[in-house]
């Protein structure tokens, strides 16, 4: 993927179109899985919470 598909520009400003990284900060995304989001880089995280 691009990395100019995670940004988008409305009305002269940036806006992330994807989620960061909280443990190595903005510039890096995570991965939408089905059930989950992950960082690729430290393993970090993010579980859906559905029963």
């Amino acid at each position: 993927m691009a990395k100019s598909s995670f940004y988008e520009v409305k009305e002269g400003k940036q806006k992330k179109t994807r989620w960061t990284s909280h443990k190595r900060g903005p510039g890096v995304f995570l991965a939408k899985h089905r059930d989950r989001l992950s960082c690729g880089k430290c393993g970090y995280a993010e579980f859906d919470k559905k029963n």
